[in-house]
């Protein structure tokens, strides 16, 4: 690995570490990749594996020429771009394809007695999930074991288990049946937790950040999609997602978080996650920036990653960022010129 990205991982784990501080990071954002719908889905494809390797890394080649080119923060990874129903479909759940969006898994259960009748697989049993690693072992063969390995989709045992349990009736159980929906979010997540800790074994370089696909150092922790905690209040988040997040944290050194919910009354509660390192956001429709400010903002909270930012929002979000707030922004542009002058007028900021 060549100087440049060495001082990059070094910075960028200065500032998940709340080192001393020195700036703000600027990155390119991932090339995009032709979407799962269009070349297929290669974890429970027929077809052989290696035909989805170009399709993987052709856009790091093109990721890493950009980063070189334009010198910014960032370290480009290897994308194993997935839908969110990979650990459903693992779970047993029937998977529908459609023509324009990514794959989705259909409900397997639809009450508290069908869920609890659910085995717990191994992930050395799951055709879908060995396909993620056989695709990633080729590509490291392709690109060499520098190459750092980005992940699949990264959702919780609680997120898995609401795709698993028809939601109707799951939301109705966490009021009449709580342990059973205890017990099914359980299940999903010792597949999840198996699934990481097999993949940081074969793959120690592994920056399992998935959305946005951002670099931090492995001994950190995944980094993991929570989109359910704005359907509960905040005693409900600490009774059945908490405890999940907490473990993740303890068991890989800390954890990073993607949320696209309307769940800023539960943003207090995620300071009870040991080295909760890192935080990307989404905005919705009825909320912005400002919950994450004032709930998580400061020297002891997250690196905030914002996405996606214009200009005018990453002026906004460090005119109002509470004093000692650090942030990762990525560039929206994928044409060198105008990522160039992009990071130029931000960097300016």
């Amino acid at each position: 690995m060549n100087t440049r990205l060495q001082r990059n991982m070094a910075f960028l784990t200065n500032l998940y570490q709340r080192g001393p501080f020195e700036r703000h990071a600027f990155v390119l954002s991932a090339p995009p990749q032709r979407p799962i719908w269009e070349v297929g889905d290669y974890t429970n494809s027929d077809r052989p594996v290696r035909d989805w390797v170009p399709w993987v890394v052709e856009p790091y080649l093109k990721w890493m020429e950009l980063s070189e080119q334009l010198q910014d923060d960032g370290i480009p990874t290897v994308g194993l771009s997935t839908g969110t129903h990979i650990y459903a479909e693992a779970m047993g759940c029937p998977v529908h394809n459609y023509e324009d969006t990514n794959p989705a898994a259909m409900p397997l259960v639809r009450n508290a007695a069908e869920a609890d009748a659910l085995p717990e697989p191994q992930v050395q049993s799951c055709r879908n999930l060995m396909r993620i690693f056989e695709l990633a072992d080729l590509v490291r063969q392709e690109l060499g074991p520098e190459a750092v390995m980005g992940p699949p989709d990264l959702q919780t045992g609680f997120d898995t288990a609401c795709l698993v349990w028809d939601k109707t009736d799951f939301l109705c159980s966490m009021h009449a049946a709580p342990e059973a929906v205890k017990r099914l979010a359980r299940k999903c997540a010792n597949l999840f937790r198996n699934f990481l800790i097999e993949f940081y074994r074969e793959f120690p370089n592994a920056a399992l950040a998935h959305c946005p696909r951002t670099w931090a150092p492995a001994e950190l922790g995944p980094w993991v999609s929570n989109d359910e905690c704005g359907m509960m209040n905040v005693a409900m988040f600490e009774e059945f997602l908490l405890p999940e997040l907490v473990e993740l944290a303890e068991t890989f050194g800390g954890l990073g978080m993607h949320c696209c919910a309307d769940g800023e009354h539960t943003f207090p509660s995620f300071r009870k996650i040991p080295n909760f390192y890192a935080f990307n956001r989404v905005v919705t429709k009825s909320q912005g920036y400002e919950g994450m400010l004032d709930a998580l903002g400061g020297p002891d909270g997250p690196v905030f990653v914002p996405w996606p930012p214009d200009e005018a929002t990453v002026k906004m979000l460090l005119q109002q960022a509470p004093e000692g707030s650090r942030f990762i922004f990525h560039c929206p542009h994928q044409d060198a010129d105008r990522a160039e002058e992009w990071l130029a007028r931000v960097r300016g900021m």
